[in-house]
């Protein structure tokens, strides 16, 4: 994507650089936090888990990840279905409008 002015510069999430910068960083941050509850699974500590899994090293990292899935693949295949209207809805094309009045 060219911004429409060639002599501006361009934004700094379109730059191929910067949008790899984040996604490292991103997945930089989610091992750091994913090792470190590994970490306190070896010395013990306790995290006061309200149900036995909660304890589990990895839990939380794993629940969220299958929760956005399944929030994704419910929105796609049930909800959209359900609100999903024609291209034409607000405004039909005259064609389709004379042929009503010719009846």
């Amino acid at each position: 994507m060219t911004p429409p002015d060639s002599n501006e510069p361009l934004p700094w999430f379109l730059k191929p650089r910067n949008v790899r910068r984040v996604l490292v960083g991103l997945f930089v941050t989610c091992s750091l936090f994913f090792g470190l509850d590994f970490l306190f699974a070896l010395t013990g500590f306790d995290k006061h888990p309200y149900f036995q899994w909660e304890q589990w090293p990895g839990f939380h990292a794993v629940f969220g990840f299958v929760a956005c899935v399944l929030l994704v693949l419910v929105s796609r295949f049930l909800l959209r279905p359900l609100v999903m209207r024609d291209e034409d809805y607000y405004e039909k094309t005259s064609s389709q409008t004379e042929d009503k009045t010719d009846v």
